[in-house]
């Protein structure tokens, strides 16, 4: 894998800049004036700023020669940045110019800041309001979040974070916060909004850490203050000419943080690491070949010193993997293969040659128990999805969970949940860890409610089944399962050329939209769909650069569908409440369970809703008139408790209002 260090990326475009002085000229050289013609009317002729674009000088020292007359030559057009084709000697005279334009801190942002207790703090103001100031400091290099008081300044930051995609590594989607419940949720309101101007339509969960949130489109990264919403710095790159699939629509669906970094896959199939408090890019390492129809949509996980990532490309035919990467070099640690070659076992899984485009990609984020040091993925559907009739078998490890060894990425054990798919039934479900007493003893089990329409209980230590049962009520490709839980498939069920009507539809009984768990109430909270689909096969070849759906999909004729939340007892498998939605079918939002007794969830209605977690009764709603593509989270910021949504290209914080 190719590894890239320091890429000037999209950095002069930050909003939160540090100016420095102009060096003086004694005459006017040929790259000043290339930077008067063709930059100035933007950065202002010191480059501290000027009507039309942000101050520069703080981020030059950071980046090369070369990577300098990259950007300058490609633009951002996103972000209103234009492109200059100049000469190799006139580009060479401009860089070099603009390296002079770094120096001493303007002293108009360098300030020293009264704290409480006759304490101070020196540092460079980022941003600034009326009430908040961001200050990077001096001495720590950190980023300070300050609120004003009558005699100057005091430190604020997260008291509980929301640390990755599902808050933590355990996929349950839970927190301990519990300030706001059922008596008062009534009384909650949006506190601040901030929006990804150009963004596609979210998908991602924001991350808190200290404070700072961060929130993900494609390749881009925001950081915000956490308590108001203001921007911090933001990073971003152009996006990638000729990606497919997903990572051609701007699909992201989140980051990682460990430490001063943070983490992010790109629609090319790269990892970055970026530094989270200036948004510095430290390292660029490419993942795969994007040429082959791979992407990147999902957010990394973070174990130990690790950084784990799968890769889009299911529904276009690549050869899914997840791989763990070198938290400070980026370097590849270990790869796993979710589908093995010819001739290695589970290959014989493969009849026919399907196993050369097998796809099984990997582009939801798993989980991890540091107890067993070991890390859970979701596999994505077999290639073609519609078509199997030239990878006869199971196909290994195909709409699969596998559990890996953290340090090597062995493979401990894989339990598959629908062998040889036809469906588009993929596994990419959030997988849940959690430690109950089961049978009168403890077990550790993760949870599944799978696309197929039937929800999972296995034994994590070992892979062994423990419970299974289907949680909606229109399911005809299947009539139950037998002891070692493979689904007894129908007959007549398989997609055929004139269309077969099959329940659930394409879209599954749920799908990647985050579930959560709640210990006090022993619930899973799963947003579900009652749908069938008109599943049509038609034949095709892979190839580069195009889809390999092998047939297409519609509704079926007279089905009316819905969306149900459902709270199922893990124990049994009961659905103890429902609570269904008036809609089209469509949302792709997750639900959040707190220790407050609630489940907020994004709502078909185009809204999100608050429910009481033990009765599933409706508390709360605030309609958004977006179609939500993201899960809620929650985080507690100054005392105060916030829960967060991303609606279309926009975050949403909202929290009680007294």
């Amino acid at each position: 894998m190719k590894n890239h260090s320091g890429a000037f990326g999209g950095l002069l475009l930050v909003a939160a800049i540090l100016p420095g002085p102009v060096l003086a000229q004694t005459q006017s050289s040929p790259g000043q004036l290339l930077f008067e013609s063709n930059c100035a009317i933007c950065h202002g002729k010191d480059a501290k700023g000027g009507e039309l674009g942000p101050a520069i000088t703080a981020r030059i020292s950071n980046y090369t020669l070369s990577e300098m007359e990259s950007l300058v030559r490609e633009g951002l057009p996103g972000s209103g940045m234009p492109s200059h084709n100049l000469a190799g000697a006139d580009m060479q005279a401009l860089v070099a110019y603009v390296q002079t334009l770094k120096g001493d801190v303007d002293p108009q942002k360098h300030r020293t800041v009264s704290l409480p207790g006759g304490k101070s703090l020196t540092g460079t103001v980022l941003n600034e309001g009326p009430d908040d100031l961001q200050l990077l400091g001096d001495d720590d290099r950190t980023i300070h979040l300050l609120r004003k008081t009558a005699t100057g300044y005091r430190p604020v930051t997260s008291q509980v974070d929301w640390t990755s995609y599902d808050g933590g590594t355990s996929g349950n989607r839970y927190t301990a916060l519990k300030q706001i419940t059922p008596a008062n949720v009534a009384h909650m309101a949006p506190q601040w909004i901030f929006p990804l101007r150009g963004a596609s339509p979210l998908e991602g969960t924001p991350l808190v850490v200290g404070g700072l949130m961060y929130m993900t489109s494609a390749n881009e990264i925001y950081a915000l203050d956490a308590g108001s919403g203001r921007q911090v710095w933001h990073y971003q790159r152009k996006r990638t000419k000729d990606v497919i699939g997903n990572a051609a629509g701007g699909i992201n669906r989140g980051a990682a943080v460990a430490g001063d970094k943070i983490f992010l896959g790109t629609d090319n199939c790269h990892l970055i690491a970026l530094n989270r408090f200036t948004g510095k890019l430290l390292w660029d390492t490419e993942m795969e070949d994007s040429r082959q129809n791979y992407g990147s949509t999902g957010a990394p996980l973070t174990v130990g010193n690790l950084v784990v990532s799968g890769s889009s490309g299911g529904d276009e035919g690549v050869r899914g993997f997840i791989a763990a990467f070198d938290q400070t070099t980026g370097k590849e640690v270990w790869r796993f293969w979710t589908v093995p070659k010819p001739g290695e076992p589970g290959s014989e899984t493969w009849q026919g040659d399907g196993i050369n485009h097998p796809a099984v990609s990997t582009w939801l984020s798993g989980s991890y128990d540091p107890s067993l040091d070991t890390i859970y993925w979701s596999t994505g559907n077999p290639g073609a999805d519609l078509d199997g009739d030239n990878r006869g078998g199971d196909n290994l490890y195909a709409s699969s969970v596998v559990a890996l060894d953290a340090k090597t990425g062995k493979l401990k054990w894989y339990f598959q949940f629908t062998p040889h798919n036809l469906w588009d039934y993929d596994a990419e479900q959030p997988l849940a860890l959690v430690d109950a007493n089961w049978e009168g003893k403890p077990r550790k089990l993760l949870l599944d409610a799978n696309r197929n329409g039937y929800f999972y209980v296995l034994d994590r230590t070992d892979g062994k089944l423990l419970l299974a049962k289907k949680f909606v009520r229109k399911m005809t490709w299947s009539t139950g399962l037998d002891a070692k839980g493979r689904p007894i498939v129908a007959p007549n069920t398989a997609p055929t050329l004139e269309g077969n009507t099959v329940c659930p539809s394409l879209q599954g009984g749920s799908n990647w939209f985050s579930t959560a768990f709640n210990p006090a109430t022993g619930l899973y909270y799963v947003q579900t769909l009652e749908k069938c689909s008109l599943f049509t096969k038609t034949p095709m070849q892979w190839t580069a650069g195009k889809g390999y759906f092998g047939g297409t999909f519609g509704n079926a004729p007279g089905d009316v569908p819905q969306k149900i939340i459902r709270g199922i007892d893990i124990k049994t498998g009961a659905v103890k409440w429902e609570l269904p939605q008036t809609g089209p079918g469509s949302t792709s939002a997750g639900t959040l369970a707190t220790a407050g007794g609630l489940v907020f969830f994004g709502d078909d209605a185009q809204g999100l809703t608050a429910a009481d977690a033990r009765t599933g009764k409706a508390l709360w709603h605030f309609p958004m008139h977006q179609n939500l593509r993201a899960s809620p989270m929650t985080y507690e910021f100054d005392g105060k408790q916030y829960v967060a949504i991303a609606s279309g290209s926009d975050v949403i914080a909202f929290g009680v209002v007294k």
